[in-house]
């Protein structure tokens, strides 16, 4: 599986019922820099099979090195990330995949570093980065390869500008360019080596399309006076990084509010149990047992290994290896003094406690103004404004323009949009 490897794929499926929403769009693509395609001449291209599917696998130093080529000079580069969190304890990354205007790369970062070879593009301002949901794989390229993309383009978040009813990546493409992507490996292991032709196929179809989909999406961001709103956000989003939590596992339970705090503490002891089980095989930690199957492992008690196989989830296997570990881990638990005990974690909340009836009021008649002024954009009205943000702004209550400027969180084009408005109901208009 080493080396420069290509594929070729059949075309895609493609609806037979619903025609792509392009109008009479002609315009030469300019997120690549004219590149020679138009939309319409890409949708004909694809229609008739000129445009097969390839891709090539960069999984060793000689791969490497013709990529680096390949993406020397580029203007423009489509990007998305596989991780392995479903299915292993670590959610590393497992798969990058690029499309230029020229080729689909897939490269593998669990057998060649990627680092210095990404670097150059995703982090030089002028060449456009195309991604769809783009959060969660900028966390990931930050954490594992210390790389901050610049030049971020995310069809997600255009599309939720431009009030899509649906921004998922297989709902755009269908609606936009009438081609369906296959689901098959949505869940799958990409920490496995080597992966199938099928699963790398599916990797490639992430980013084959993007450029022609931010075409689409930059014209009707042009036309509805929007690119300001969507170059804030993309500005927003490659100012994420990556943060560790640090959360109390109980928080995460299903039903364990209602515990006591011995139960609590014995809920927590039996989640680090499993998740040092997971940790040394490298698995989902759910994937060892199910949060749910050990909160009723605390509640009942079983007292053997035999009795903890009975219990519907539990593996009779993992009960016979590892379950004395587990009670008597529990068994620790009940010899301790109620002062050592560590109950369920407070709310701590953020400190400015419930509105006022005045602050409620006045919340609700923003409510009713952002669902209006949505209603006339055609936008999610969550999108237009959170209800987060609504109640930092009675709390804050600013009085002025100046003022609305120390509002954390509040962003340039809800400003624009909202502001004057918002500033008359806290002002008592």
């Amino acid at each position: 599986m080493a080396g420069w490897r290509h594929s070729t794929t059949p075309d895609l499926v493609r609806s037979r019922t619903q025609e792509p929403l392009l109008g009479s769009t002609r315009t030469v693509f300019p997120l690549v820099w004219r590149v020679g395609l138009t939309v319409s001449h890409y949708v004909e291209q694809r229609k008739n099979k000129r445009l097969s599917m390839k891709y090539t696998l960069i999984d060793s130093p000689e791969a490497l090195q013709k990529a680096g080529e390949a993406l020397s000079g580029i203007p423009a580069i489509s990007l998305d990330c596989e991780a392995a969190g479903f299915h292993r304890y670590s959610d590393r990354l497992c798969l990058v995949q690029l499309s230029t205007p020229a080729k689909n790369l897939i490269l593998d970062p669990l057998t060649v570093d990627l680092a210095d070879l990404l670097r150059p593009a995703l982090e030089d301002p002028s060449v456009k980065v195309i991604m769809h949901g783009g959060d969660y794989d900028i966390r990931l390229l930050h954490r594992d390869l210390g790389l901050r993309p610049r030049g971020v383009f995310d069809t997600q978040i255009a599309a939720s500008l431009l009030g899509a009813p649906a921004v998922g990546l297989a709902a755009l493409l269908e609606a936009h360019l009438n081609i369906r992507l296959p689901k098959k490996h949505q869940r799958a292991d990409w920490a496995q080596r080597p992966l199938p032709d099928g699963m790398l196929e599916y990797a490639a179809n992430d980013t084959e399309h993007l450029m022609a989909l931010a075409e689409i999406l930059s014209a009707e961001l042009r036309a509805k006076d929007r690119v300001r709103w969507a170059e804030e956000e993309f500005q927003l989003l490659e100012a994420i990084e990556w943060e560790e939590e640090t959360v109390d596992p109980v928080t995460r339970v299903k039903g364990a509010r209602d515990l006591s705090a011995r139960e609590v503490t014995g809920l927590r002891a039996a989640l680090n149990w499993r998740d040092e089980i997971a940790r040394k095989k490298d698995r989902a930690p759910f994937r060892v047992v199910g949060d749910q199957i050990l909160l009723e492992v605390v509640v009942r008690r079983p007292n053997s290994p035999d009795h903890l196989a009975d219990l519907k989830g539990f593996s009779p296997r993992l009960a016979r290896q590892q379950g004395k570990t587990l009670l008597s881990a529990l068994e620790r638990v009940d010899t301790l003094p109620e002062e050592g005990l560590e109950g369920y974690p407070r709310w701590k909340g953020d400190g400015n406690g419930r509105p006022s009836p005045e602050e409620e009021a006045q919340a609700n008649r923003i409510r009713d103004l952002r669902t209006g002024i949505a209603r006339e954009l055609g936008i999610d009205r969550g999108v237009l404004l959170s209800n987060a943000q609504i109640l930092e702004l009675v709390r804050h209550a600013p009085k002025s323009p100046s003022e609305l400027e120390g509002v954390a969180g509040l962003k340039q084009w809800q400003k624009g949009v909202l502001g004057e408005k918002v500033l008359g109901i806290l002002n008592g208009a």
